[in-house]
This record gives C-alpha cells, sequence and structure tokens, in this order.
C-alpha cells in the first residue's frame, strides 16, 4: 500500500501546468448545456487552463455540500463537459465518481442508487431522479476556479464505479483506483502509440468505461485533444474528421458500420487519421474492409471495465494478415488462456485470464464476486480466446455465449461471422436454443439491409457453405432491427428470452 500523496488525483491541475495553453477539450453543440444540445452553435474550445478552472470551481461546488474523500457522486445526464469536469473535480477531492445508466428506467436505476449511496447525486436536463439536483443549478460561477485545498490520495483509493452491463443478472459495480485508471493511461499511450498531437472524438457514453478510459483519460495524462461529439451522428463525425482534423476514432461495431451506409462515406477524406479502432463487440469483417478499401488502419480492441479497458495492441503492418486478432498483450499485463486448472496449447481455445496493475479493485460491497473473479491475482473474464504459433490473440466468443450441439462446441461469432458475410445482412445475432435430438442447436437472428430480401433457407445454405454441419443455425428469425445495450452490442439475453 503506497502513503498517500496530493498530487495523486489532480490530472487536470498537473496538465494545466505543463501545457496550459493546449487546447484540450473540444465541445461540440450537441453536447454543451449540460446534455440539453445546442445544435446551431459553436465548438466550446477548452484549453487545459480553462477546463482544469471549470474542474475546480466544480470541486469547490462538491466540497460546499459536503462531499470529501471517499464520499460517492452520483450523476445521471448524457454526455456534456460537466460530467468531465465531476470526474476530474473528484479526483481533487478525492471522492468517487458514479455515472448511472440514464437509459435505465426508474427500477432499474433504483438498486444502483441503493448500492453506491451517493451523497450527492445529480442530473442533466433529460433525466430525473428523487432527490436529484440538476447540473445547470449548481450556480459554478459563484464558486473560485483556484485549486481547492489538496487532499491525500492513495493510489490504491477509488476514483470511480462503474457499473457494468447487467445482460446477465444484476449490474454489479466495478471499482477502479486511481491506480487500475493512470496504469490504462500508460499502457494506452505506449501500446497504440499515442501522441500529444492526437484530437480524438469522445463518443460513447459516460456511464461505460469506453466514454472515460478509452482514450479521454490516456489523452489527459499525454496532453491530447478530446473532441466531446453530441448524440451520435455518422454525417457529423464524417464531417468532423475534416474540420476538427481528428487522428483515431474509437467506436462500436454498430456505430463504424452505420458510417459506411452514410452517403458522405465514399467522398469522405480519412487522410489525417492514424488509425479505427473497434471494440465492444466482435466487428463483422465486411464492415473492417469498408475501411480497409480507403486505405485506413482498422483494428479491432479487447478489453473490460474491469480489467483496461485497452489490454490488447495490434501492429499496423498486420492489420489484414491477423485480420481478427487483437494483437499482443498492452504493454503491462499478463495473459493466460486456461481450461479448467491447465494451461492451453497454442490454437487451443480457453478462458482468458489477466493479470497486471490495471485491474479493477473489485465490486462495490460486493466480496464474494470479488473473490470469485479474481481468486489469485487473475482475473476471469469469462471470455474464450486463443493464441496462434507467434503468440498473437484471437478472441473466439463469451463463454456464456458458446454452446455444445451433439457433443460439439459452437461458438456463435463464429457463425455471426459468415452470416454478415451474406450482401442482405445488416445484423446478426446466433442463440443456442433447447432441441431434443442435439441438446442445443442454433437459431440466427438478422436484421436486413434496406431494400434487401432473403430467405431463411437461402441464409442456411449460405452457412452451409462456409461451416460444419453442426455450427449451421437450424433456423432464421428476421427482425427489423436486433436490440441493443447503450454501448451498441446486440443483447443477446433479450433474443434468447
Amino acid at each position: 500500500m503506497n502513503a498517500g500523496h496530493t498530487w495523486v488525483g489532480d490530472w487536470l491541475g498537473r496538465r494545466a501546468r505543463y501545457t496550459p495553453h493546449k487546447e484540450g477539450l473540444v465541445v461540440m453543440p450537441g453536447a454543451q448545456n449540460a446534455g440539453a444540445g445546442n445544435p446551431g452553435g459553436a465548438p466550446l474550445r477548452l484549453t487545459f487552463d480553462q477546463w482544469n478552472r471549470r474542474a475546480n470551481r466544480m470541486a469547490h461546488c462538491l466540497r460546499a455540500r459536503g462531499i470529501g474523500k471517499g464520499d460517492r457522486v452520483g450523476v445521471l445526464a448524457q454526455n456534456c463537459p460537466e460530467m468531465l469536469d465531476l470526474l476530474f473535480a473528484c479526483g481533487k477531492l478525492g471522492a468517487i465518481f458514479v455515472p448511472y445508466n440514464w437509459r435505465l428506467t426508474a427500477a432499474e436505476l433504483a438498486p444502483l442508487v441503493a448500492d453506491s449511496q451517493p451523497g450527492l447525486l445529480l442530473c442533466g436536463p433529460h433525466c430525473a431522479a428523487p432527490a436529484a439536483v440538476a447540473l445547470v443549478d449548481l450556480q459554478l460561477e459563484q464558486y473560485p476556479d483556484s485549486p481547492p485545498e489538496p487532499v491525500t490520495v492513495d493510489l490504491e483509493d477509488p476514483w470511480m464505479i462503474l457499473y457494468t452491463g447487467g445482460t446477465t443478472g444484476r449490474a454489479k459495480g466495478a471499482v477502479l483506483s486511481h491506480r487500475q485508471v493512470t496504469w490504462n493511461a500508460w499502457n494506452t499511450i505506449a501500446g497504440w502509440g499515442l501522441s500529444p498531437d492526437d484530437r480524438v472524438p469522445i463518443l460513447t457514453p459516460f456511464f461505460h468505461t469506453g466514454g472515460l478510459n478509452v482514450l479521454t483519460t490516456p489523452l489527459v495524462q499525454l496532453g491530447g485533444t478530446s473532441v466531446l461529439m453530441g448524440p451520435f451522428d455518422p454525417g457529423q463525425l464524417l464531417e468532423a474528421v475534416t474540420t476538427e482534423r481528428l487522428s483515431i476514432i474509437f467506436m462500436v461495431p454498430t456505430m463504424f458500420q452505420m458510417m459506411t451506409e452514410h452517403p458522405g462515406f465514399a467522398a469522405a477524406d480519412f487522410a489525417r487519421i492514424k488509425f479505427l479502432i473497434s471494440g465492444g463487440a466482435s466487428c463483422p469483417r465486411p464492415v473492417a474492409e469498408a475501411y480497409w478499401a480507403k486505405g485506413v488502419i482498422f483494428k479491432t480492441g479487447y478489453g473490460m471495465t474491469e480489467v483496461g479497458p485497452n489490454c490488447f495492441a495490434l501492429p499496423d503492418h498486420e492489420m489484414q494478415r491477423r485480420a481478427g486478432s487483437v494483437g499482443f498483450p498492452i504493454f503491462h499485463a499478463g495473459m493466460r488462456l486456461m481450461v479448467d486448472d491447465r494451461a492451453c496449447g497454442p490454437g487451443e481455445v480457453g478462458e482468458l485470464q489477466i493479470a497486471g496493475p490495471h485491474l479493477c479493485s473489485g465490486y462495490w460491497g460486493d466480496p464474494a464476486a470479488s473473490r470469485e473473479s479474481n481468486p489469485d491475482g487473475w482475473f476471469r473474464t469469462g471470455d474464450l480466446a486463443y493464441q496462434d504459433d507467434e503468440g498473437f490473440y484471437y478472441i473466439v466468443d463469451r463463454k456464456k455465449d458458446m454452446f455444445i450441439s451433439g457433443g460439439e462446441n459452437v461458438y456463435p461469432v463464429e457463425v455471426e461471422t459468415v452470416l454478415y458475410r451474406h450482401p442482405a445482412v445488416a445484423e446478426a445475432a446466433v442463440v443456442g436454443v433447447p432441441d431434443a435430438r442435439w441438446g442445443e442447436v442454433g437459431k440466427a437472428f438478422v436484421a436486413l439491409k434496406r431494400g434487401r430480401v432473403v430467405s431463411e433457407a437461402e441464409l442456411i445454405a449460405h452457412c452451409r457453405t462456409q461451416l460444419a454441419r453442426y455450427k449451421v443455425p437450424k433456423s432464421v428469425a428476421f427482425r427489423p432491427s436486433l436490440p441493443k445495450s447503450a454501448a451498441g452490442k446486440i443483447l443477446k439475453r433479450a433474443l434468447r428470452d
């Protein structure tokens, strides 16, 4: 255990000392006014000094409302700069930032608030919760922009509680310490080759680790520029690639696919883009190929709230030769693949387990779940993967999604990849369903591209040309679209239900 220090939590204060006049945060119109949006306005441009002064005001405001070290500050709001001010203000005070999923119903939200017991609950204009204080009512202009009284913070002290998706049951609050966020930042900087000149859009929600920790916190650590976008609009993003001189884009596969379908995609200029990286779910190869055809480096990442979220790095020159691989472990991370208590050999599928300084501190108020996920310093991801003979890792599927048909393991992602190769398929998901003869068989759920028509028999025949017979879905259900989480992941639990 490290002795505490007054500098551990004040990221923006330190960054503002080094590069006070560097543009640190650009807020596009749709993300302004505490999430209310301002479509006709101009971008808000903040230097690191200006951004730090905003966070100082927020810290003084929180302290005036009784928030101190270890207290939770809950917030229910769409992405807006005030949420980032809150994040870094909590760091300055040693408080804990707890963003809730604003898409949840009151019944779904109540257990999370009861679990985390925030000392202060804030909300944006599109959200409401009992006893919540509106972000726009904080009257921050009344508070000084000087640094708050320093607080001693240990690297092991919690900085965030992020509730995992809960697609398999009640959501659990992953505790992210200052240590974890710091190590994820430097792993990302070293493994992904980030630069202070990078300009990166924020496109995923702040109640998930993707919005906060894929690139936002690493860029503050390094001194790069984050561009906070409003609600996702592929046309606006394509425009921002040029107007905001974007260099890296992280999104989930659905968002990348939506961008390829936009009328402006064909003429879009990606010359300034260093690379695109897809995460959060398996990315269909046709989506990657659309970007490769434009000469763009397009890669797949892997991570989880509890372990990163950036755990691997794929070298640029291996992008197409190793299509589907997430690459090698990030700079300071240990990886192993296990079947029961045995290590896997090359090409053998096993559970991915991760060790290193970028692991979370367990689950808030749930010691049993904490021990189960990490009994020995190796976090059990629940994901199945294999390593080829050159050391490249490939994520196969979620352990819970695999099913057994006639004694053979079936990995739905493999089947979905084949379905996505059909020109009529826009979205695909495969789940195992009971079968009297085989135990379980695959059922495919498919959404078609606009104006396309294909039959169940044609899709099954398409799969038979590329898959062993036991892997081929026995039925196909067509839907206008497939249910998704706020992070863009297809909800297989909902499909099973």
